[in-house]
């Protein structure tokens, strides 16, 4: 971990930066030349100090530097003043030093693990239990603020399931028949709009033993609990929409209540509802960071697929012995500092359209 003795912003870790104690002073720390005004040099020294890790600070290239100031940067003379570094010192410092943080698990339910849609009985072959101990170990040992835990909650009638494939009327763009389709086909369902739809077992119906958490899980008495895929016509990979994004969860206004900055994503599965629900996090605008030990997936080509959406997103990828000092603020990733900053920057655009600006 980063050693306190040489982090100038060890300080500042955890403190509240809306009382504005020691903006000036650390202002001045950086501003080098004494002209009120951090240029390219001056800053790119700040990003090396803030951005430390466990091997020391994170090497900023130059074009990466540009990138945040420009974006922290309202009268865009390449420079950092005073009053923008205000709005960084309540907006951005707050995110990468005193960051609020939430655990959200992901589908940990006796049906994906030893039931009727179990992951080692899926083409990549992987045991979704071997996830519950590096869970459980998260849970007990990291201070988060928020933990958060999601499960399927399908009616039986559901779209998703094959038994149910001839319910409903397909389209005529549907690759296969109802009286064709197999287990894990796609088809597609006729409606405004057309719904694509994987064919599932039978899967976390309401009441039945494969729709309760496993049995091993830590489940702490004040999360939040997000069901999802409750709409018996269309089915709910992430967390935040059904897919096709017609209607939401609590999620997201659960997560903004409690002012959650950032996300560390685990449970199953990698390539769809882990997946799918980092992806909407990162676009909600929150830091996302997917813990990929705690997370397995149904089939490996997916996965692939999958993880590259996820870095196009945004979301960092880690280990879970890196997430304490994450969490600690002691490993400061430039890539969560530069999400950080695109996040003050479209505050500021809602701000000047007469929104109140995010606190």
């Amino acid at each position: 971990m980063a050693d306190d003795r040489k982090d100038f912003f060890a300080q500042y870790r955890k403190t509240d930066f809306s009382a504005m104690n020691g903006l000036k002073e650390c202002f001045d720390h950086f501003d080098v030349d004494r002209d009120g005004l951090l240029d390219a040099t001056e800053f790119s020294e700040l990003c090396k100090s803030l951005f430390i890790g466990n091997h020391g600070d994170y090497r900023l290239t130059e074009e990466q530097v540009k990138q945040i100031i420009e974006l922290l940067d309202d009268d865009k003379d390449g420079k950092i003043n005073l009053a923008e570094f205000n709005i960084c010192w309540k907006y951005w410092f707050r995110q990468v030093l005193s960051p609020v943080s939430a655990l959200l698990v992901i589908d940990i339910q006796n049906d994906f693990i030893d039931g009727s849609l179990a992951l080692k009985n899926c083409p990549a072959g992987e045991n979704g239990a071997e996830v519950i101990p590096l869970i459980n170990k998260l849970i007990d040992e990291v201070n988060f603020d928020v933990i958060g835990y999601s499960r399927d909650w399908h009616p039986e009638n559901h779209i998703s399931f094959f038994d149910n494939v001839k319910l409903r009327e397909l389209a005529p763009s549907s690759p296969i028949k109802a009286e064709d389709a197999k287990m894990l086909d796609t088809v597609h369902f006729a409606g405004n709009p057309v719904i694509e739809q994987i064919l599932w077992p039978t899967h976390c119906v309401p009441g039945t033993w494969g729709a309760e958490f496993h049995k091993d899980l830590k489940v702490v008495e004040n999360g939040v609990d997000i069901l999802k895929g409750t709409n018996a016509d269309i089915d709910s990979y992430s967390a935040f929409y059904d897919n096709m994004k017609l209607s939401q969860t609590k999620l997201a206004e659960e997560l903004q209540k409690r002012k959650v900055t950032d996300v560390y994503m685990c449970g199953l599965a990698y390539d769809f509802c882990l997946g799918s629900t980092s992806v909407d996090a990162a676009e909600h605008g929150f830091r996302t960071v997917v813990i990929e030990d705690t997370v397995r997936c149904v089939d490996l080509n997916g996965k692939m697929k999958m993880r590259q959406r996820m870095k196009e997103a945004g979301c960092v990828l880690v280990n879970s012995k890196d997430v304490p000092d994450m969490v600690n603020c002691k490993d400061r990733r430039p890539d969560l500092g530069y999400q950080a900053a695109v996040n003050v920057a479209v505050a500021k655009k809602i701000q000047k359209k007469g929104l109140a600006i995010a606190t």
